[in-house]
C-alpha cells in the first residue's frame, strides 16, 4: 500500500468520521428536544395490530419526510424503540428514511426523468413496508438490545414541555449519553468505510458495465452495501458514469445497497440490534437492491 493511498485514505477517514459525529449529534440533539412534544403513547395505542398495515404506511411515510443518510437514522430509532413503537413500524422507517425524500426524488427526477424516479419511488417504498412486515412475522423483534439510553427518563415529557431550559438540558444529557454508546462504533466505521472508499476504484464500476447485465446487478448490490453513500451527492457521480456507458440497471442496485446499508450503518446497528437482526437487514437490502435492478431491466431500462 502506497504512502499517497494511505493519505488518501486517512484523509477520508478524517472526513467521514467528522461528518458522522457531527451529523449524528445534531440529529441527536433535534430529536431529543422535540421527543417530549411528539404523542408517542397515542401513536402506540393507534398501531395495534388492526391497524398495522395504517402503522406500517406511517413508518414508510415518516422516513419519506426525515431526510437522513443510512448513518443519521439511527437517534430517531433509538428513540422509537425507548418509546415502544411497534417493531414492523421501526423497521420500516430503517428502510425507507435513507432512500427516499422530496429532495432526492426531486434530484432523480432532474437527472433521470419522472418514470425512473416513479418506479424507484415506488419499489423503494413498497419495499420497505414489505420488509417491516418480513421481519416482524419472523420474530425478530425478540434480536432487538435494551437500548434505552441510561439518562433518559420518559416520565419528564410533561416537565421538559413547559421548561424549555430543562428540555435543553436533558437533550444534552440524552444526547452525550448516546453517543457514548456508539462513540466506538462510528469510528471504527468510519475507518472500515474509508478504506474501501479509496480501494475501490471507479474504473471497476466501468468495467463491469461491459458484463452480462443478469450478473452484474447482483454484483453492483454487493459493492454498493458496503459503501457509504448519501444519494443526494451520489446522483451526480452516477450521472456520469451513465454517460460514460453504465447501464442504469446495475447502477439503480448500486444506489439502493449504497444508500440503504454502509459498513458504518451496519457496525453502529451492532449496538442496537443482535447479529441475526444485523444480518437479516443487510441481505433485505441486498434483496430489495438486486430485485430493484432487475425490475429496471427487465422494464428494459438499460
Amino acid at each position: 500500500m502506497s504512502i499517497e493511498l494511505l493519505k488518501e485514505i486517512f484523509g477520508s477517514f478524517l472526513s467521514l468520521s467528522l461528518n458522522l459525529l457531527i451529523l449524528f449529534f445534531l440529529i441527536s440533539i433535534i430529536i431529543s428536544f422535540f421527543e417530549p412534544f411528539i404523542p408517542f403513547s397515542k401513536l402506540e395505542k393507534v398501531m395495534t395490530d388492526r391497524n398495522m398495515l395504517l402503522g406500517n404506511f406511517a413508518g414508510a411515510l415518516l422516513g419519506f419526510i426525515t431526510p437522513f443518510c443510512s448513518c443519521s437514522t439511527v437517534p430517531l430509532l433509538v428513540t422509537m424503540i425507548n418509546r415502544k413503537i411497534p417493531f414492523q413500524i421501526v423497521m420500516t422507517y430503517l428502510f425507507s428514511s435513507p432512500l427516499l425524500d422530496p429532495w432526492i426524488l426531486g434530484l432523480m427526477y432532474y437527472i433521470y426523468g419522472f418514470k425512473v424516479t416513479a418506479i424507484y419511488g415506488i419499489v423503494t417504498f413498497l419495499f420497505s413496508m414489505l420488509i417491516g412486515y418480513v421481519l416482524d412475522k419472523l420474530k425478530f423483534s425478540k434480536y432487538v438490545k435494551n437500548v434505552i439510553v441510561e439518562g433518559v427518563e420518559l416520565h419528564e415529557d410533561a416537565s421538559r414541555r413547559t421548561n424549555i431550559p430543562l428540555n435543553i438540558k436533558v437533550a444534552f444529557i440524552d444526547t452525550f449519553n448516546l453517543m457514548k454508546s456508539v462513540f466506538t462504533y462510528i469510528i471504527v466505521g468510519a475507518l472500515i468505510g474509508a478504506i474501501i472508499k479509496e480501494a475501490v476504484p471507479t474504473s471497476l464500476l466501468t468495467a463491469l458495465g461491459d458484463y452480462n447485465q443478469w450478473i452484474v446487478i447482483p454484483i453492483a448490490a454487493i459493492i454498493g452495501v458496503p459503501l457509504y453513500i448519501r444519494l443526494s451527492t451520489m446522483l451526480p457521480i452516477t450521472n456520469a458514469l451513465l454517460a460514460g456507458g453504465f447501464p442504469l440497471s446495475p447502477m439503480m442496485a448500486l444506489l439502493i445497497g449504497g444508500a440503504g446499508a454502509s459498513l458504518p450503518e451496519v457496525i453502529m446497528l451492532k449496538s442496537i440490534f443482535h447479529n441475526r437482526l444485523v444480518i437479516a437487514f443487510v441481505v433485505s437490502v441486498f434483496i430489495m437492491a438486486t430485485f430493484s435492478g432487475y425490475l429496471f431491466l427487465l422494464l428494459n431500462f438499460k
